[in-house]
């Protein structure tokens, strides 16, 4: 168990310490099971998932901002917008169902109607997600086929199986899980994602499955996930490609009492935190990763565009592979964020905690040595005061490898 330090609000350092299991608990009235459909073209390894949600289950949903939503995406909003409560959720790796209109559509509907048939609920009552390959038809015969294995193998134990089926390019499935104690009560959260590339998730071939067994109305649940989503998911990149097929579901069981809501609302963040977290880590073939921590802001809003434009600097990515503290990318970086009135001899830049830029100009004890022992880290940390503002914003970032150019240059074939 590590303890996480998880920062709730933009203009403050109010932080907790909450143990994560890089592993995820189960969730009473959450089964899962998975199937091998046959879709991934040079293994027979499982690649779908269905999630089957208990009657008192409340749901939340953010989808991608991706203009070119998939198919699976518009059903999902659909299904959501008909009033009907959510109770399977079916997904499919290797292959994103997007990019092809009508032909799309009509598959992910026919994929639910299936699920739904099968599970005696309504069609409205599945909420596909996809991930994979953009532009090639989702071969749904396959997918029906292998529903009702998935469904003899439901379970509260699978999460790590799920984790599995949905991974595309990931090196390792991404879990993570915490307990909650309070006077009068306990609950489990629980997380499971996928993502290593296309990353920038606007909401990445991002998909995430996080679940708490605690009761928790619909309004608040819808509430707390987009709150975690803005510290947590919102906040990472790899390449700054928003996919089309982005979805972070939050489920709510209601099998265990309603904890405090600031404590839910911690315990999410941490969860949510470790999971954007590694798939950072992942970041197709990444060596180490950039925390860039921009202070003084006039807004977050501006805060953020520095931490993004450093982050996916393509310069800046490869010093950071590297391990060369090549100084004057994050610079140059900072310099064409588009920050209106900004003036460069307010800016102070620390590295690992020691000063490497003052007043716009190089910190007088700043040392190249200095430079490559905090680059040479998993994880280089990079402070940014703008002198501004007292808004504030976090980025994790990953550098740019071979391994990345090797995984997408090959990913089709």
């Amino acid at each position: 168990m590590t303890p996480v330090p998880v920062a709730l609000n933009e203009n403050t350092n109010i932080a907790m310490d909450v143990e994560i299991h890089t592993t995820a608990a189960p969730i009473a009235g959450i089964e899962i099971g998975t199937a091998s459909a046959g879709l991934r073209s040079r293994t027979s390894s499982e690649d779908i998932a269905v999630v089957r949600l208990a009657p008192t289950a409340e749901v939340a949903v953010v989808f991608t901002r991706n203009a070119f939503a998939a198919a699976p995406v518009q059903v999902a909003r659909e299904h959501l917008a008909s009033g009907t409560e959510p109770r399977y959720l079916l997904y499919n790796s290797a292959n994103a169902n997007a990019g092809l209109g009508a032909q799309g559509v009509a598959a992910a509907r026919e994929c639910c109607r299936e699920l739904a048939h099968r599970a005696g609920v309504e069609e409205s009552a599945v909420l596909p997600f996809s991930t994979g390959v953009i532009g090639e038809p989702l071969p749904t015969a396959k997918v029906i086929a292998a529903l009702d294995t998935a469904l003899a193998n439901l379970g509260e134990d699978h999460w790590l199986a799920a984790a599995q089926a949905i991974m595309t390019t990931d090196a390792w499935a991404k879990l993570a899980t915490t307990e909650l104690r309070w006077e009068g009560g306990c609950c489990q959260v629980s997380g499971l994602a996928k993502g290593a590339g296309m990353i920038r998730p606007d909401m990445a071939t991002m998909l995430a499955l996080v679940a708490t067994d605690a009761a928790v109305p619909s309004a608040l649940l819808g509430e707390l996930l987009s709150e975690t989503m803005d510290q947590s998911f919102h906040c990472i990149t790899v390449d700054g490609d928003t996919s089309t097929n982005d979805a972070c579901v939050l489920v709510a069981t209601g099998m265990a009492p309603a904890p405090p809501t600031e404590l839910l609302r911690e315990a999410l963040c941490a969860v949510c935190h470790r999971l954007a977290r590694e798939i950072v880590r992942d970041g197709e073939g990444a060596r180490r990763i950039a925390a860039i921590r921009v202070r003084g802001g006039a807004d977050r809003e501006e805060c953020r565009a520095v931490g993004f434009t450093l982050a996916q600097s393509p310069l800046f990515k490869t010093a950071l592979y590297a391990a060369d503290p090549n100084w004057g990318r994050i610079l140059a970086a900072i310099g064409r964020a588009g920050l209106p009135d900004f003036e460069v001899d307010k800016v102070r830049i620390e590295l690992a905690g020691e000063p490497l830029v003052i007043g716009g100009e190089r910190a007088p004890n700043y040392s190249e040595a200095q430079g490559q022992r905090a680059f040479a880290a998993d994880e280089v940390q990079i402070d940014i005061y703008l002198g501004r503002g007292q808004s504030e914003a976090q980025v994790w970032g990953s550098d740019l490898s071979p391994e990345y150019l090797r995984i997408n240059s090959e990913y089709r074939t």
